[in-house]
């Protein structure tokens, strides 16, 4: 199987609706079971797709509301890919809208991910 384009698209399409939908049980649907998550690439990874789902609950379920993400860019070279979005939220933590660009390098074995990596920047807009 070739990993193609509109296959990652979809993967991704995926991701965003579950990140504005606020979903742990549809994110968790795109990871193998051993898929490794770096929010912070200097810090350790999640480990797991059950570590993806607390982490997914914590972060996103928790701390986030009224989200709205748009895919800018999408790359792919055999089975990596690179996502540029655009994503806005409020940041329930710290009380604040944010607006956040970020790219994900994403490795996948078949169609489902292996391992994600964020870098991202964020600035409050409201």
């Amino acid at each position: 199987m070739v990993l193609t384009k509109e296959d990652v698209r979809k993967v991704i399409d995926i991701y965003i609706q579950a990140w504005e939908q606020q979903n742990p049980d549809l994110i968790v649907t795109i990871f193998t079971g051993s898929a490794t998550y770096h929010e912070r690439v200097m810090d350790a990874p999640i480990p797991d797709r059950e570590a993806i789902r607390a982490y997914w609950e914590t972060k996103v379920v928790k701390s986030q509301s009224n989200i709205k993400c748009r895919l800018l860019n999408l790359y792919l070279d055999g089975t990596t890919a690179i996502a540029e979005w655009e994503a806005e939220f409020d940041d329930l933590a710290q009380g604040v809208r944010k607006c956040m660009r970020e790219i994900a390098v994403l490795t996948f074995e078949g169609r489902l991910i292996t391992s994600l990596r964020e870098y991202w920047a964020s600035r409050v807009i409201a």
